[in-house]
């Protein structure tokens, strides 16, 4: 299942996650990929409103330290691959404990490191467009059968009831 959503501001990219982050469960993997600068840091940062985490600022890329814990509803674990040489030097992160941990783990720059993510996840691409400053194209693919209900809640909590009965009008939803 793919899921495409425009954001025409931070505000909207802010919204969209903390929408996820409201519908989010413990064990949830979510893997960011895009451009440097696209909005994946901002995006762990609306989903961490959702989590109701106390300071949203505190959100911050984890380029440099590899990984972030968060204090949520449910801990969040920030993880950022940029800077890695390969796949083996995440795995040796010990990133299966947090990923059947009891929180949310969110990795940065996933398609550098899917081979090594569980198979039941859901990848989030952020595609900005040169020209704009703020438009965004952000497309949600579940991976796997285990969050097919949460990416249905999330996709209906985008949105008021009415627009959901009529959502094909507002976003491509595709079964694969």
């Amino acid at each position: 299942m793919r899921i495409v959503f425009e954001s025409h501001a931070p505000d909207e990219t802010l919204s969209l996650a903390r929408a996820l982050g409201l519908v989010a469960r413990e064990g949830l993997l979510i893997g960011l990929a895009g451009r440097l600068g696209a909005g994946k840091t901002l995006f762990v940062r609306g989903l961490a409103e959702g989590l109701d985490i106390d300071d949203p600022r505190s959100v911050a890329s984890p380029t440099y330290v590899l990984i972030h814990e968060y204090h949520a509803r449910l801990p969040i674990y920030h993880f950022d691959s940029y800077r890695l040489s390969n796949e083996s030097a995440f795995a040796e992160l010990g990133i299966e404990e947090y990923f059947d941990g009891d929180g949310v783990s969110v990795v940065e720059w996933s398609d550098r490191v899917a081979s090594v993510l569980p198979a039941d996840r859901i990848d989030v691409r952020i595609d900005d467009i040169i020209n704009s400053e703020s438009y965004r194209q952000i497309e949600a693919t579940l991976q796997g059968r285990r969050w097919t209900d949460l990416v249905l809640a999330w996709y209906q909590a985008t949105m008021s009831a009415s627009d959901f009965a009529n959502a094909i009008d507002r976003l491509r939803l595709f079964e694969e």
